[in-house]
């Protein structure tokens, strides 16, 4: 069994963000991020460690990180692939990638590689619903437009810990520039 601790530097952060608010009770989601970078999940003696540090009743900080799906509850790969089913993604082939990276990497969605690299999620709305179909990498970069080529090549990459370069997409083309594309 592990034992979670915070460093004194990493205490020193969590003081400030206490310092912010009027009672330490705000605090728990941005000391829960800190903790699950730190150990890339939320699991319960993780969430006690929280709650210890910020003293605040277990069920309060269990209560916040059940909430939000963006807090992993239990250990993950490094790189865990949060792919939108929701209505858009769904409409424009939402289901179809989740199951393309399924038979990719030999995993079902809320399964972990054997090797630890990469977890599969069926998540609700990312809102870029006009970029469908599209996933997140670990709570941070989003993929837009998946298909399988471009799906390739980011589990390609993130085999070498490349990250996707940022995508700029616009949210109007200018009508011009849309007639020259037709």
């Amino acid at each position: 069994m592990q034992n979670f601790e915070f460093t004194k530097e990493e205490l020193a952060k969590i003081d400030a963000i206490i310092a912010r608010y009027p009672n330490p009770q705000p605090a728990v989601m941005p000391v829960l991020w800190m903790a699950q970078e730190k150990y890339g999940h939320v699991e319960p003696d993780v969430q006690k460690l929280v709650a210890r540090t910020l003293n605040l009743p277990e069920a309060h900080v269990h209560g916040v990180a059940t909430f939000y799906t963006q807090y992993y509850k239990e250990r993950k790969g490094k790189y865990v692939l949060d792919v939108c089913t929701s209505f858009s993604c769904q409409a424009c082939g939402g289901y179809e990638t989740l199951h393309y990276l399924e038979d990719k990497l030999g995993i079902k969605a809320g399964e972990t590689t054997p090797d630890g690299m990469f977890s599969i999620q069926s998540v609700e709305c990312l809102g870029a619903c006009g970029y469908a179909p599209m996933m997140q990498i670990t709570n941070d970069v989003y993929v837009n437009h998946l298909t399988p080529e471009k799906l390739d090549k980011v589990i390609d990459d993130l085999k070498k810990d490349q990250l996707p370069e940022f995508e700029s997409i616009p949210l109007v083309q200018n009508r011009t520039t849309a007639m020259e594309n037709e």
